[in-house]
């Protein structure tokens, strides 16, 4: 009896051994995580085309869809038909006036000055009567009126003649530029929104979810595609209090994968305390409820090209 004792407490005693080296890890529990990429669009329209399916990977610049933006199209045909107006006022102001404005301002001219010589006739006339008191005061300053009037049409017309023959100011020229500058900037402006019909990758990345389908519209700021940065993986780790002391940033550890049981030589590049208790996602919540919270941000510093990770899956910190 007592032999079968011994024998018993010997195989005991190798099970324990045997499970102590293979299983030489802690309850640290992590999981892997990748840097989240997210693109909208800063522009309302509707989604002509998606060029990409969930799960596919891409590269930077590629273009994941297009959209219609038919107001941005109507803004482009109006910045043209301004820019076109806008030079147009600038070869007047280059040009100065047509053959046809200065005979017009040539015959407005003659007409004045025949209206001044009658006033000037009249006021001669009466000028004598009132002299010989055959005119009223009244009679003759209405007649010496119309004479000033007539005077001063003439001098206007006169210097329309003399500034039409110059040339255009300075000043008018430099507006006309103001105006075809603004026109060619609020085109510049269009176009730029115009680019915003084609939605690009904004990096190496791993497609998660399209939220839309092609025909629906997207508000600016609504998230179409949702995905993953490429070569990004990152473990996250959440740790009590009274276990923090037992990590620092910059402390290198090794990860084992439970499932492949590969290695994963890392570093801790981050520490933070966890504010809600909702933002907790350990597998093993080996601590108390009292008890802060911290989370470790480790990332990898050995070569894992060659390993597999899924978004979540849990890790573990080796002894």
């Amino acid at each position: 009896m007592k032999t079968y004792r011994i024998i018993l407490l010997s195989c005991f005693a190798m099970l324990v051994l045997n499970a102590c080296k293979k299983d030489p890890i802690t309850s640290y529990r992590g999981k892997v995580k990748f840097e989240t990429l997210s693109v909208s669009s800063k522009m309302a329209g509707r989604i002509d085309k998606i060029f990409v399916e969930e799960g596919q990977s891409v590269k930077k610049g590629d273009t994941l869809a297009l959209m219609n933006l038919p107001e941005v199209t109507a803004k482009i045909m109006q910045a043209d038909g301004a820019i076109t107006a806008a030079k147009g006022q600038l070869n007047m102001a280059f040009n100065g006036a047509t053959l046809e404005q200065l005979n017009q301002i040539n015959g407005q001219l003659n007409s004045g000055k025949a209206q001044l010589e009658f006033a000037q006739q009249s006021y001669n006339r009466l000028q004598a009567m009132f002299q010989d008191s055959l005119v009223s005061q009244q009679q003759f300053d209405e007649v010496k009126m119309k004479l000033d009037m007539a005077k001063a049409q003439v001098s206007s017309l006169q210097a329309k003649q003399d500034e039409v023959r110059k040339g255009v100011r300075a000043e008018q020229i430099a507006q006309a530029q103001g105006q075809l500058d603004r026109a060619l900037g609020a085109k510049e402006e269009v176009l730029s929104a115009f680019n915003e019909q084609y939605l690009i990758a904004p990096a190496d990345m791993s497609i998660e979810t399209i939220s839309l389908e092609e025909g629906e519209l997207l508000t600016p700021g609504y998230t179409l595609f949702h995905g993953y940065k490429t070569n990004s993986v990152y473990f996250r780790f959440t740790i009590p209090e009274s276990k923090i002391y037992d990590f620092e940033q910059g402390k290198e550890l090794i990860l084992v994968n439970p499932y492949t049981k590969k290695d994963i030589k890392a570093r801790i590049v981050a520490i933070k305390q966890l504010a809600q208790y909702a933002d907790i996602t350990s597998t093993a919540p080996l601590y108390k409820l009292s008890e802060s919270i911290y989370e470790l941000k480790v990332v990898p510093i050995s070569k894992i090209s060659e390993q597999t990770f899924y978004i979540n899956a849990t890790v573990l910190i080796k002894h």
